[in-house]
């Protein structure tokens, strides 16, 4: 596993199968190989576009999707492991990948700012992210969280675990997205 991508994401080690951790990790190292932006630039850049003036990293939001997702995993398989069992590998691969397309959706200006991409102008990081992650051998229950976190989710039936990334990802960006 690339030295980076073990910082950046700590949290790879929550995921016990082997093969599905290495996956995963292989994925963002497509990602950081493919993109305009260091490892480094996702711990300044802000997490997305649509907020002006947003402080908050496109690294300490991804981390903090993750860890809201175990946490509601763990929670649910407390309460209804028999009824909904959820994959715990499962729901931290979907989290840690959801937004890995966002790679190749942003780019730097020459002032250095985040802005969209090209790629960004055509290709949604949905999109772009579950082509690297089936480039990485990641699995399809996987893939379809990626695919299924943001709005395009709302077009097919998510599975438990990708519900649980997608209200993570949700309640972690609409507050600062619609601030009363």
């Amino acid at each position: 596993m690339n030295a980076e991508v073990l910082e950046l994401w700590p949290e790879l080690e929550w995921i016990e199968d082997d093969t599905l951790r290495e996956a995963t990790a292989r994925t963002w190292e497509f990602a950081l190989e493919r993109s305009p932006l260091s490892a480094e630039d996702l711990n300044t850049i802000p997490f997305t576009l649509l907020v002006p003036d947003l402080k908050v990293s496109f690294m300490a939001h991804k981390r903090c999707v993750v860890h809201v997702a175990k946490e509601s995993a763990i929670k649910m398989n407390e309460f209804f492991s028999d009824d909904l069992p959820v994959d715990l590998d499962i729901c931290i691969a979907g989290a840690i990948l959801a937004d890995v397309g966002k790679l190749l959706e942003y780019d730097l200006d020459a002032d250095g700012n985040s802005c969209k991409s090209e790629m960004g102008r055509f290709v949604r990081h949905p999109f772009s992210g579950v082509g690297l992650a089936m480039e990485a051998g990641v699995p399809a229950s996987v893939c379809h969280i990626i695919a299924a976190h943001a709005g395009e989710g709302n077009l097919v039936t998510r599975s438990t675990e990708a519900y649980i990334v997608h209200h993570a990802d949700f309640m972690t960006f609409l507050p600062f997205k619609n601030r009363l």
